[in-house]
């Protein structure tokens, strides 16, 4: 059986995006220029013989053709550029599959250990900070709402920091099997509240292309993109 490099998917899936798009681009660019050489060409031919256009009014139109051309020409040097990101944000991608990251979201769930039924496992979770907090508080939610886990952090520097639930509620006790939301928070040395998210976990099953952007399969958790990624694992 013949393997297909994704890296080599990707690049020639963005090559022919940027090619066809390029190509859109300079027919659009020729056709304008036509239509307003045509438009000029008549109106000279048309004009009053005994008021003609003036030589300042002739050369403004040719100047306004060239800052056209010249619209145009910034425009397929963005689009050239939009395509080379689009190609390295695919073979970033690519890379991921099969691997574990931490997304934005206040997804975890948890469940009995397969080598060990008496023993709870949960789904990896983290939270990214703005700014250096002084203190932050996790809690654990239910499907009602009701936290069943709180945990509180001492001093935490901004940036991605994984965090593990061993599955037990506040009085040690395991809770039930199932999925439950994280609620985070956090506050700065003055006392103000200071910006922080939960991150959730997933595994990178394929990646797909659309008109949205590169977008991550994380199976149970669904198709996200590769800037909500906030660390690989």
């Amino acid at each position: 059986m013949t393997t297909v490099d994704p890296n080599t998917i990707a690049q020639a899936t963005s090559a022919g995006s940027l090619a066809a798009s390029t190509a859109e681009a300079a027919k659009r660019a020729e056709d304008m220029k036509n239509q307003f050489m045509t438009l000029l060409i008549t109106q000279i031919r048309n004009q009053d013989p005994l008021n003609p256009m003036e030589n300042a009014e002739f050369t403004s139109q040719l100047a306004q053709m060239e800052t056209v051309n010249g619209i145009t020409q910034l425009n397929k040097t963005l689009q050239a550029l939009s395509g080379q990101m689009d190609m390295t944000q695919s073979m970033q991608a690519a890379t991921l599959i099969g691997k574990e990251v931490l997304v934005t979201g206040n997804k975890i769930s948890t469940g009995s250990s397969p080598d060990d039924p008496n023993t709870k496992v949960a789904t990896p979770f983290g939270i990214d900070l703005i700014s250096p907090a002084e203190k932050v508080k996790v809690a654990i939610l239910d499907g009602s709402g009701k936290a069943v886990r709180n945990v509180e952090l001492g001093p935490v520097n901004p940036g991605v920091v994984s965090l593990e639930w061993d599955g037990l509620n506040d009085s040690g006790e395991p809770v039930p099997d199932g999925a439950y939301t994280l609620d985070v928070s956090g506050v700065g040395a003055d006392g103000s509240a200071v910006g922080v998210e939960a991150l959730t976990y997933g595994q990178v099953s394929s990646i797909a292309y659309s008109s949205s952007g590169v977008q991550l399969d994380l199976g149970l958790m669904g198709a996200r993109s590769l800037f909500d990624v906030r660390k690989i694992m």
